[in-house]
């Protein structure tokens, strides 16, 4: 079982090793050559006015750690940002409503389309800011509560997030766990009941390594009547307290004394770390299929067999226009976006999320994206 306090110390040792080869294998917007991070946002004139954000709740508190920081040099800039989900927040950012969205899921040509009468011109971009795996969490006596966690194939998961494995002694449960003495225990699975880009993350998984297990179609929403449902990332790990025997997803910075599955990778069982996690973004792509300007949008490697590397992770996008029709706005939004994804924000959410910071290979895409944001 991990410990937050754990993960936290491993998370400030993943920003030196993730994705070296990312910027040679595939680029998003152009390349400018420049190597340098966000520009530090105490250089410009301090930000003021009340500004909104929704979406993404896996990203909650990372959010609420760069509310603080931003507040700290921009005191009188009042932020709120509602944890409605990934798929909630981008509709309510696409009615013009928030100055900015969180999302697990990078925009459909659909949102892209929808953005240009929201957005003063052009149309709106998504650029990762958030980094972390996603945890399979389960609550069993005996396991769970004695601190070990458990090992699952992708296929073995997928079954059980389909009912077709409905016991914790099943045979394809317990030939993967033999210093393990399963109970027959029911397991309930746990699952997102609203729209979830950590839905979408999590059952990608599925869809690459177990195709045969897993049939349905790519979706934020849960495909399937199995289990029970819970509203956004908080309500998921509430809910598997609250029962043995339950099993279900949710970003690692909530997971806190639940127990954890390490999930095969090649011939190995690789237990989840940020920095596990950051092997497969180090492994992975960006998406040349994500077209339109500013995009930095990363495809996920889960078929990677990197030592020691944990494949379900997501990586969390902020979503903003390149100009608004409210010039506060315009400048909160790139102000805030400088601050998030600096060295400073990103140490923040680390220390509050335990979270893997953003690697230099993408940080001056990402400059060169919020540059991009006019403000005059």
């Amino acid at each position: 079982m991990q410990k937050n306090i754990f993960v936290r110390s491993l998370a400030a040792l993943s920003g030196i090793a993730m994705l070296a080869t990312v910027a040679a294998c595939g680029d998003n917007t152009a390349s400018t050559g420049d190597n340098s991070s966000s520009s530090d946002t105490t250089k410009s004139a301090p930000i003021s006015g009340d500004f909104q954000g929704a979406g993404a709740t896996s990203q909650q508190a990372a959010v609420e750690a760069w509310i603080a920081g931003f507040q700290g040099t921009n005191p009188n800039a009042k932020i709120a940002y509602n944890p409605t989900g990934s798929g909630a927040g981008v509709t309510t950012f696409l009615t013009g409503a928030t100055a900015w969205a969180g999302s697990d899921k990078a925009l459909s040509d659909d949102d892209i389309a929808k953005s240009k009468a929201v957005c003063a011109s052009g149309q709106a971009f998504d650029v990762p800011v958030y980094i972390s795996p996603i945890a399979i969490v389960f609550n069993l006596k005996g396991v769970s509560d004695a601190g070990k966690h458990i090992n699952l194939d992708a296929t073995t998961a997928a079954k059980i997030f389909d009912g077709k494995i409905t016991t914790w002694n099943d045979p394809a449960i317990q030939d993967q766990n033999k210093d393990l003495k399963l109970p027959s225990t029911p397991i309930t699975v746990v699952h997102r009941s609203d729209k979830s880009g950590t839905t979408q993350n999590f059952v990608s998984y599925f869809k690459d390594q177990a195709p045969d297990a897993w049939s349905y179609d790519l979706s934020e929403n849960w495909p399937n009547e199995v289990g029970q449902g819970a509203k956004g990332t908080s309500g998921v790990i509430s809910t598997v307290k609250q029962a043995d025997g339950t099993i279900g997803y949710a970003d690692f910075s909530q997971v806190g004394d639940l127990g954890t599955a390490a999930i095969k990778v090649g011939d190995s069982y690789n237990a989840i770390s940020a920095e596990a996690g950051s092997k497969v973004i180090e492994d992975s792509k960006l998406d040349d299929t994500a077209k339109g300007e500013n995009r930095v949008v990363v495809k996920i490697n889960h078929a990677t067999e990197a030592k020691g590397a944990y494949p379900i992770v997501l990586v969390s996008y902020d979503i903003v226009c390149p100009a608004y029709k409210d010039i506060k706005q315009a400048e909160f939004a790139k102000a805030w976006l400088t601050y998030v994804t600096s060295d400073e924000g990103q140490k923040a959410a680390q220390d509050a999320a335990g979270s893997a910071p953003l690697p230099s290979s993408l940080t001056s895409q990402i400059s060169k994206s919020i540059e991009a944001i006019k403000t005059k």
